[in-house]
């Protein structure tokens, strides 16, 4: 891991199509962003810096900044079709107060190799990274096109939301080859026991 930490013993997800259903991703199977170290390998794996960014800055703050957020695009996405709980309009102030930071400012500067590579102007602020989620966030609940391609995971017991820009729309699960592959498993289990029954 690019961080200095231990590998976690699961792999993080970066499969639901928009960065902020990627952060909603990190609570399945279990709590993902288990500490400081689990986050800085999560905003790499994201992109929200370039490879090579240090964040050995990062601390507990981080952690529960990124998890409030979570849990506001979590209630968010999930009352896009249905009715909208009283912690509805708190969740919409939190997105809309974290969107309003700057994000980030990318530099182009030249690499080892002498071509162009990306590198940010100063190291981020925490602030900044959420600012990038939460504008992702906003996008996609004011997107109607987008809005309108998210898609929960039929697997047993797999709350991941993801957009489905399959050629079709008939994208089922969040992934193939996690929640597809028990699917299928399980469906030939099932032919399996009624031809030996």
């Amino acid at each position: 891991m690019a961080f200095g930490s231990a590998t976690p013993p699961y792999e993080l997800r970066f499969d639901a199509g928009r960065v902020c259903l990627d952060l909603l991703a990190t609570t399945h199977p279990g709590e993902r962003l288990d500490g400081v170290g689990a986050l800085r390998a999560w905003i790499g794996g994201a992109g929200l810096v370039p490879a090579g960014t240090s964040l050995a800055h990062a601390d507990g703050s981080w952690l529960v900044g990124f998890r409030e957020l979570r849990g506001s695009v979590d209630l968010l996405v999930r009352c896009m079709r249905g009715a909208q709980p009283p912690a509805y309009g708190r969740a919409l102030g939190r997105v809309n107060e974290a969107a309003r930071s700057a994000p980030p400012v990318p530099l182009a500067v030249r690499g080892p190799d002498g071509g162009l590579v990306r590198e940010l102007a100063a190291p981020p602020a925490c602030a900044a990274l959420l600012a990038v989620v939460a504008r992702d966030a906003v996008e996609l609940l004011t997107d109607p096109v987008a809005r309108a391609a998210v898609r929960e995971c039929e697997g047993d017991n797999c709350p991941l939301v993801y957009v489905d820009t399959s050629r079709g729309r008939r994208r089922r699960w969040c992934s193939s080859e996690v929640c597809g592959n028990r699917e299928r498993v399980a469906r030939h289990r099932r032919r399996a026991a009624l031809a030996r029954a």
